[in-house]
């Protein structure tokens, strides 16, 4: 890419910061929804609430400090319906020594988090009277539950088809919620469960979500592919893959297919493929737009990714899970040119539209400027 970028501010832009930074922010209520799973509401102060408004979709970064380690975990904001302004995260336990850990365990009420402004762009198309078919693997109902409410009351002719697989029923957190909704808009709502551990007989719901039975439910759902159908899938890599492949080969519009992945707590994240060029000392620099301010690092010969070289002197700069899968660290590049790979959170559209994620970017031409306000 060979833009101009635009003036960069030095001076902070009116109002809250909208990105950049964390808030201390203090726990609640700690619910558990399962065995390995809570919901955490976290009180969100008057002064904040502009920081923190969202949409449905969105995530943010929790920071969680233990044993002189900084863990960053992203979770999708999941608003509970009986507060719908406040702040919920449902968190499972994945692993021993994560986030999750601690959360499902040890967290109490009382007890502080330090949390990023909102940020994300997964959400439903908006194609008034459209059907919107929503399938969740696990704990990737928590951004497509709120997703699939707000759209029944946005729009009254929508209707939503939502498909969540899990192991067994113990295991479809806000599975009551979905119930009342359901009540609400029972015309307009089908919540189908797809329990891979439980004996269904047999059908498309009988067993783990495989091309197969993802086409068959396709079907069942009178989702045929078309401008009227969208497509929003939140789970593991392997199962929004398999969706995916499917959609595309019965001829689905790649832009009425939104998706969203997820990783296991505690999970090591991978590092970005080696560069086919190392940089020498001075030979690359970055400059970054974050929330109106301008931030510039030389990319050392020892940085793997341009988000080390911007962390090393400005530790506001977004990130996450490193693995190029939170979407948190997305940023547009208005000059120059990067090199990247496994942009998990990244569609097509994204790539188009020259967006990298910063923790697998690395340069290919001496000046970059990012933007990560776009």
């Amino acid at each position: 890419m060979n833009t101009t970028p635009p003036a960069l501010l030095d001076e902070a832009p009116a109002g809250p910061p909208r990105r950049a930074g964390r808030h201390p922010l203090d726990v609640t209520e700690v619910r558990h929804l399962s065995t390995d799973t809570v919901a955490v509401t976290l009180h969100v102060p008057t002064a904040l609430r502009d920081v923190f408004t969202h949409r449905p979709g969105q995530h943010v970064v929790v920071r969680h400090r233990r044993a002189g380690t900084e863990l960053l975990r992203s979770y999708s904001i999941c608003p509970p319906p009986y507060a719908p302004g406040a702040l919920r995260l449902v968190i499972k336990r994945s692993g021993p020594g994560g986030f999750g850990e601690h959360a499902t365990t040890r967290l109490t009420p009382g007890e502080r988090l330090d949390v990023s402004p909102p940020t994300g762009t997964f959400a439903l198309p908006e194609l008034p009277g459209a059907h919107h078919v929503l399938l969740a693997g696990g704990t990737g109902i928590t951004p497509l539950a709120p997703m699939a409410t707000e759209a029944l009351r946005r729009d009254p002719a929508c209707r939503i088809s939502l498909v969540h697989s899990v192991r067994t029923s113990a295991d479809a957190v806000l599975a009551d919620e979905l119930a009342a909704v359901k009540d609400e808009f029972v015309d307009r709502l089908t919540v189908l469960y797809v329990l891979t551990r439980e004996d269904r007989g047999s059908g498309p719901l009988a067993r783990r979500l495989d091309a197969s039975s993802v086409g068959r439910l396709v079907a069942a759902l009178d989702a045929r592919p078309g401008p009227d159908t969208t497509f929003a899938l939140c789970g593991p890599s392997g199962l929004v893959a398999t969706a995916r492949h499917v959609l595309a080969g019965l001829g689905t519009d790649p832009a009425l297919v939104r998706w969203e992945l997820f990783t296991a707590d505690g999970t090591r994240p991978r590092p970005p493929e080696p560069a086919r060029q190392t940089p020498r000392a001075g030979e690359y620099r970055v400059t970054a737009l974050l929330d109106g301010r301008r931030r510039a690092a030389t990319v050392l010969p020892h940085d793997p990714v341009l988000l080390d070289a911007l962390l090393r002197g400005h530790p506001d700069v977004p990130y996450a899970c490193r693995e190029g899968v939170c979407g948190s660290c997305r940023a547009k590049v208005l000059s120059g040119e990067v090199i990247a790979d496994g942009q998990h959170a990244l569609d097509e559209r994204d790539r188009a539209a020259g967006y990298t994620l910063v923790c697998r970017a690395r340069p290919r031409t001496p000046e970059i400027t990012l933007d990560f306000d776009a």
